[in-house]
């Protein structure tokens, strides 16, 4: 059954095609990417949206969102959108002179949420092709360079555990635990299972006053996103492939394998 937009922020899967530089993913949402990487965007073009807060070009016929609008963009329900596809670009005024093949190129994108070839684009400069449908349940995201998926991840569930986890203190009050992002080598490490396609559970993590667990399964590769989390359901029941530790008195990330 689809789970709905609430439903999905503690568990994360994760499908990395290095070599295409995309990943797909469920459980990243626009609101979380644009946390972690706002500095990196200028302005975005959007190709398929409901945002009625954008500026209209007449020559390329798309909407934009400059740089000042972008926190305002973020903040929206973009889950309920349906289909929620943008390039992000340098600077407005190239959008007057947009070459006719990069703008045919940018219609097929947002109609087929596929590329025709590498969705970066000379012209725009741009760093992303951000293409979602049920913005968090199922994201196709292209990267420039791929450091900045590894910096989004890393911060992503650091973020998630922090806003998950509430510990009982002293007279069983619950108190807020920060947690730190992995380390990028603990990041690298999981590539390999990236690579194959992840899940990572934190809805399912376990923890003492000593450490806290997180469990990692390899799915394998899924596009439908219905039939990962049916393959995620039967496989939580199963051994673990890896677990993400994190050991609370020395403040540090490590990562086990099976």
């Amino acid at each position: 059954m689809k789970k709905g937009s609430n439903d999905i922020r503690d568990v994360v899967y994760i499908h990395l095609n290095e070599k295409e530089r995309f990943v797909l993913s469920y459980g990243i949402e626009f609101r979380e990417f644009y946390r972690i990487l706002a500095e990196t965007l200028s302005s975005v073009l959007l190709l398929k949206h409901q945002f009625e807060d954008g500026e209209f070009n007449i020559h390329t016929q798309f909407e934009y969102v400059p740089n000042t609008k972008l926190a305002k963009l973020s903040k929206e329900d973009v889950y309920g959108y349906g289909d929620f596809v943008w390039v992000d670009f340098d600077e407005t005024e190239i959008l007057d002179i947009l070459e006719g093949q990069t703008i045919a190129e940018l219609l097929y994108l947002g109609h087929k949420l596929e590329p025709l070839r590498k969705p970066f684009f000379q012209q725009l400069n741009n760093q992303y092709a951000y293409l979602a449908h049920d913005d968090g349940w199922f994201n196709k995201i292209y990267y420039k360079n791929m450091d900045s998926f590894y910096q989004l991840f890393g911060d992503v569930i650091a973020k998630k555990v922090t806003d998950l986890k509430l510990e009982k203190g002293l007279l069983g009050l619950k108190k807020k635990r920060i947690y730190p992002s992995p380390p990028n080598e603990i990041v690298m490490e999981l590539k390999h299972y990236m690579n194959e396609g992840m899940v990572l559970s934190i809805e399912k993590a376990s923890q003492t006053r000593l450490k806290m667990e997180i469990p990692i399964w390899i799915l394998g590769d899924f596009d439908n996103m219905d039939d990962m989390y049916e393959e995620y359901e039967k496989n939580s029941k199963q051994k673990t492939d890896a677990l993400l530790i994190f050991d609370k008195k020395l403040r540090e990330w490590h990562l086990t394998k099976a």
